[in-house]
């Protein structure tokens, strides 16, 4: 398991749902590069309305303009790891943003091994 606390490199990168590489979702791409790189982590956020470069609204409440939401993949990790990953993006964010933040990580956990599942007494653990 990666550990990671202190200080740490924040990647956000907004694209289109309907973004694509190769046929298939362009979020989905970058969450299993970020993987295959080693990353700590990534998460993938629909958005309900936004806009971008273009101007154009894209919202959840016009059933013809649905089809194309916000979408944010953020992931976080120390700044060597993320720095090394952004040629990656480079080459695949052609329509975009990409925002690189200083951030702080205080608590990285994952499940044990051996209690698959188990969210304990407090309650479902996020990360």
């Amino acid at each position: 398991m990666t550990r990671l606390t202190g200080n740490a490199l924040r990647v956000t990168v907004l694209i289109g749902e309907n973004d694509t590489w190769h046929h298939k979702p362009l979020y989905s791409e970058i969450v299993h590069r970020a993987r295959a790189a080693g990353l700590a982590g990534a998460s993938v956020f629909r958005g309900i309305e936004g806009f971008g470069a273009s101007s154009l609204i894209h919202t959840s409440r016009l059933l013809s303009l649905s089809e194309d939401l916000p979408i944010a993949i953020v992931i976080v990790d120390t700044e060597e790891h993320v720095r090394s990953f952004l040629p990656q993006l480079d080459e695949l964010v052609t329509e975009g943003l990409v925002v690189l933040d200083d951030c702080e990580v205080i608590r990285y956990v994952g499940r044990t091994e051996d209690k698959p599942g188990k969210a304990g007494a407090k309650g479902k653990k996020s990360l």
